[in-house]
């Protein structure tokens, strides 16, 4: 299993980083001990003083698929989920500026927390669908899906030029703008829609 992550989907997140927008699905990846599920803790890692979270769609990939045409790759998932991409953000700039590349700040353990729940991708409407994360009970992040650069079905087609797709593997579909730092007794809790799909404590 692998965790896809495509940067800069969301025109107001690339702006508020100060990043160019795509002409094409930016896309890094992040080892299987990323990913955290509600049965572990996510504790502060002390490599960072600017940790921040990153909240977006989810697609588990149900088949093996490369070459994907895009009018075909809607047969190539059924679940959507909600995560959260975490972000050394300090660590990241620093890369950045060095022209290195910047795995340890998107790549480390338990970077990528992602609800146990997902939902049936005929209960949404996929073109239009909303989600967004509240920290300490403040709404932080809002995104709606009509506003991706790139689609769900444009993105599997892109990635699987590169990369074969395999059955359990996860797309992070990228995030939308209000993005933000995370502290010792934040309380994050995602939704899509209405239905609550991510909640965890930072200790």
């Amino acid at each position: 299993m692998k965790i896809i992550c495509i940067g800069r989907n969301y025109a107001d997140h690339a702006i508020e980083l100060k990043n160019d927008l795509p002409e094409y699905p930016l896309f890094f990846l992040k080892p299987d001990t990323a990913l955290l599920n509600k049965s572990k803790e996510f504790y502060l890692p002390d490599f960072t003083k600017n940790l921040h979270y990153e909240c977006e769609i989810v697609v588990r990939i149900n088949r093996v698929g490369k070459n994907i045409q895009e009018k075909f790759a809607s047969n190539y998932y059924n679940e959507i989920g909600l995560g959260i991409d975490f972000t050394a953000r300090d660590l990241q700039d620093e890369c950045k500026q060095k022209g290195l590349p910047w795995e340890k700040a998107k790549a480390f353990d338990n970077s990528a927390p992602i609800g146990d729940y997902f939902i049936q991708k005929n209960e949404l409407d996929l073109s239009n669908m909303s989600f967004r994360l509240f920290k300490n009970d403040k709404q932080v992040q809002f995104g709606e899906t009509k506003n991706m650069i790139f689609s769900i079905d444009s993105i599997i087609a892109y990635v699987s030029q590169f990369i074969t797709l395999k059955v359990g593997d996860l797309i992070y579909t990228g995030t939308p703008a209000g993005v933000g730092p995370v502290n010792i007794g934040d309380h994050l809790i995602g939704y899509i829609e209405d239905k609550k799909m991510l909640e965890l404590t930072i200790k």
